[in-house]
């Protein structure tokens, strides 16, 4: 997607009750250091600071595969998060550096499921376990989109090869 195009939306449609599913294992990892400012003053990492990694990495994820989150703004397309689940195996500390792994699950209809894990970097340790579902909006009219713009839909099957 090139922000130099006049951003526009495709015609809404039925809602695709064809499910796009992950065919593959592979993790996107995003690399992360427990800095003071993610941590409490016992210098445990704060439960919130988990969710900003986790967006931070599916944000850096769509980017690998040349999708900018800004070029969705642009088009008029929001992914906010509708569902998140998460557990906590055991706390980060500061100064520790781990890797936090997504992978998009699935796709059904406006519905994109992603899964994460934050490990250790030889991933034996598990600190989080995590899913977030996120809903494509239109921007402008702020509802709820019938289907995923092609484009999206295009470039995010990429992520399940």
């Amino acid at each position: 997607m090139s922000s130099e195009t006049t951003p526009s939306l495709p015609p809404t449609g039925a809602i695709e009750l064809q499910a796009l599913q992950a065919t593959s294992d592979n993790w996107f990892e995003y690399i992360v250091r427990a800095h003071p400012h993610h941590t409490d003053y016992g210098g445990i990492v704060w439960h919130g600071s988990y969710i900003t990694w986790m967006e931070e990495a599916r944000v850096e994820c769509l980017r690998s595969i040349g999708v900018e989150f800004a070029d969705l703004v642009a088009l008029g397309c929001d992914l906010p998060v509708v569902e998140l689940s998460i557990r906590y195996h055991r706390s980060v500390l500061m100064g520790t550096t781990v890797a936090v792994r997504t992978r998009m699950e699935e796709i059904t209809g406006v519905r994109i499921s992603w899964e994460y894990k934050i490990q250790s970097l030889d991933g034996q340790e598990n600190f989080v376990t995590a899913k977030v579902v996120l809903v494509a909006v239109d921007r402008e009219k702020g509802k709820i989109m019938r289907q995923l713009p092609d484009n999206v839909r295009d470039a995010l099957a990429r992520l399940t090869t």
